[in-house]
């Protein structure tokens, strides 16, 4: 049922998102990265390892990468050094790199997990033939962070998505280099996904002695 803005019901009723954070979910500072990654190891979680990695390097969002198949990753019995997937929400192309530890934690998970190239590398645990879902996934990063004593209303999946490109940002400053490696088709939405005010623009002039 839906209600007009004028009518008097609504005076009463409380917005279903009463009380919840809205906004940009922060990225992951280095500190923090590696206390989930310690708890992961910890925990011997060794697909969410693979998983948190993957996600951090890829930059994909949540949808594209719980749909990654294996054949995406592997070439022989090598996890690849960059990939390239269609993304679901611009189906435009994207590049990411997947550095190091990703590989290494991704070796370790399919080695365990097995399968073919057209096997989901995070498959469901109601029915392998199908992916991990998104909701799944969001769950799983609510643990993460609860577990280093950070608040689930501050990160989320997304939170995974632009940790690195903030990283980069901040190191860098080169708004097309996120804009590419985001995929974003127009610079005006990394911009406002970066959050980059005047504030950053002013300190990146301030850095810049010609």
């Amino acid at each position: 049922m839906t209600y007009s803005q004028f009518d008097p019901a609504t005076q009463s009723r409380v917005p279903w998102n009463f009380g919840a954070k809205i906004g940009p979910k922060r990225p992951f500072n280095q500190k923090q990265i590696w206390a989930i990654r310690f708890f992961l190891d910890r925990e011997e979680r060794i697909r969410d390892r693979a998983l948190f990695d993957l996600a951090i390097d890829s930059k994909l969002r949540g949808c594209d990468l719980v749909e990654l198949k294996i054949g995406d990753l592997v070439s022989g019995p090598e996890i690849r050094t960059r990939a390239t997937i269609t993304q679901r929400k611009t189906a435009r192309p994207v590049q990411f790199e997947i550095a190091a530890d990703a590989r290494a934690s991704l070796f370790a998970w399919l080695e365990l997990r097995g399968g073919d190239v057209e096997d989901f590398v995070f498959p469901s645990r109601v029915d392998h033939t199908r992916h991990l879902s998104t909701r799944q996934y969001a769950r799983l990063v609510d643990e993460w962070v609860e577990a280093i004593g950070l608040r689930p209303e501050e990160y989320g999946t997304h939170s995974l998505r632009r940790t690195k490109v903030s990283i980069i940002y901040k190191a860098t400053g080169n708004i097309r280099a996120i804009q590419i490696l985001l995929g974003h088709s127009k610079i005006e939405n990394t911009v406002r996904y970066l959050g980059v005010d005047i504030e950053d623009a002013l300190t990146l002039a301030e850095k810049t002695e010609i």
